[in-house]
């Protein structure tokens, strides 16, 4: 099954529709989407290293825009959508501690979220709620996203033969420890 989903990914990542495929999935993660954008990004760039950079590009930016969406929901929808979403990932009960400590670092919880596997979408929601400017938002989400995005796609770029043969032959090994990190950036944030 897991084979057969690697290369489901891979020939996604080299058809025409890949790049939007890329950029919904980075837009919804950013607000709401519990799976990051990496699942496609990684299959993507080892699939067509030369567009490495345009993938990382396309990748932060609907990432910002979805944060935006995000932002939106926490500042204009909490009640609605963003009280449903917290529940999901179980931070109901502890938003309000959690907002008070963000008034403190908003900026730093915003680019610690979006560098990390730290749910993102938390953040962003939690921006809009708290009310942290705007433009603090937009830039620390700019800065965030493309070290996190344009890092993978230099490491990836520069060694992707080797990594494509890694994790081909441990897929396995290489889903069990994408779980991990999901498993652990939820159970970090659930720390904060």
């Amino acid at each position: 099954m897991l084979r057969r989903l690697y290369d489901w990914t891979i020939s996604l990542a080299k058809s025409p529709y890949a790049l939007w495929a890329l950029a919904v999935v980075a837009f919804v993660e950013s607000s709401f989407f519990p799976i990051p954008p990496d699942v496609l990004m990684i299959p993507m760039i080892i699939a067509r290293p030369s567009r490495a950079f345009l993938i990382a590009l396309v990748a932060t930016l609907a990432s910002v825009l979805g944060g935006l969406f995000g932002y939106y929901i926490g500042a204009v929808l909490m009640e609605s959508v963003g009280q449903p979403i917290l529940e999901i990932y179980g931070k109901a009960d502890s938003f309000e501690e959690m907002s008070a400590v963000f008034n403190q670092y908003g900026a730093w919880a915003v680019v610690v979220a979006g560098v990390t596997f730290l749910p993102f979408k938390v953040i962003t929601i939690a921006s809009g709620v708290t009310g942290l400017p705007l433009g603090v938002f937009i830039a620390s989400s700019i800065f965030a996203r493309a070290i996190r995005f344009f890092l993978v796609a230099a490491l990836l770029w520069k060694f992707g033969e080797p990594i494509r043969d890694f994790i081909e032959k441990r897929l396995g090994l290489m889903f069990i420890l994408f779980c991990v990190l999901l498993i652990g950036g939820f159970a970090m944030v659930g720390l904060l």
